[in-house]
């Protein structure tokens, strides 16, 4: 499961990074604590040079009322011991919720961590998850627009499609992994005329070798906490390391440059 994770790079990063243009830079507000219904930022098939806000915790257009869920399972109903082993079909194409935005609303959702906790545990005993190298990542997402049949308004949403765990998540005893895409399968993704095996072969958990995790405090639980201090390690990494970049990386990096577009754009 993916529910909480980490947008911070400043704005410019992200459009360097994705070659795209942030739409409304003056709403951007790093968050340290994404959550379901939170507005958060994705590029989508039919806008590939916009990154845009749209709320995390997907329903299909078809739905008689509000879905929320924030992930699509890579393999659909197979797989329901989350074997790390399996390499079976990718039940996705098939699942109602999402056979048709696996096929034609593909989206990257922009992150810079995600955090995780035990299978039992959960966010009581959470931990960060980040790129060693402190880069900005894409996961692979599905989007959808849903009217909502009382008022009329039209909901964008989007859900984060997860698989088998790597060692990392299975280090912190966590039975799955969110797709990070690698920056070579991004483009891959969001083409409308990649055929759809090729879509589902980028499905699958990212190197565990590229990632790193340390523990934090439970306050991250409360889905109206935000700030830096949620990202403070609270114990040793996963994988030893000189520092915790991540930490330090948003610190520099997030914080105290979020505003510059806004600043350049004259907002």
């Amino acid at each position: 499961m993916c529910g909480r994770y980490v947008n911070i790079s400043n704005v410019m990063a992200l459009e360097k990074r994705f070659n795209a243009i942030v739409e409304r830079p003056e709403l951007f507000k790093p968050n340290t604590n994404i959550g379901v219904g939170a507005k958060a930022l994705i590029i989508t098939q039919e806008q590939s040079d916009l990154i845009k806000y749209y709320q995390f915790g997907f329903t299909p257009y078809w739905a008689k009322k509000p879905f929320h869920s924030f992930n699509a399972r890579a393999e659909g109903d197979h797989n329901k011991e989350n074997e790390t082993s399996y390499s079976g079909a990718k039940g996705i194409t098939s699942k109602p919720a999402f056979r048709q935005s696996i096929r034609s609303k593909r989206c990257l959702v922009l992150a810079d961590a995600f955090i995780e906790g035990p299978k039992v545990d959960r966010l009581s005993k959470p931990y960060v998850i980040y790129k060693k190298d402190g880069s900005p990542f894409a996961f692979a997402g599905i989007y959808d627009t849903w009217i909502n049949p009382d008022t009329g308004e039209a909901i964008d949403s989007f859900a984060i499609i997860t698989t088998i765990s790597n060692k990392i998540t299975a280090a912190i005893s966590h039975h799955r992994s969110p797709v990070i895409l690698h920056e070579e399968d991004e483009s891959i993704w969001l083409d409308s005329n990649t055929p759809l095996g090729e879509v589902t072969d980028v499905l699958k958990p990212y190197p565990a070798e590229e990632l790193n995790a340390y523990p934090i405090s439970s306050a991250i639980k409360n889905p109206r906490s935000n700030g830096l201090e949620l990202l403070k390690p609270i114990g040793q990494r996963v994988i030893p390391e000189y520092d915790y970049e991540i930490y330090s990386h948003l610190s520099l990096q997030g914080m105290t440059q979020a505003c510059q577009r806004k600043l350049d754009l004259g907002f």
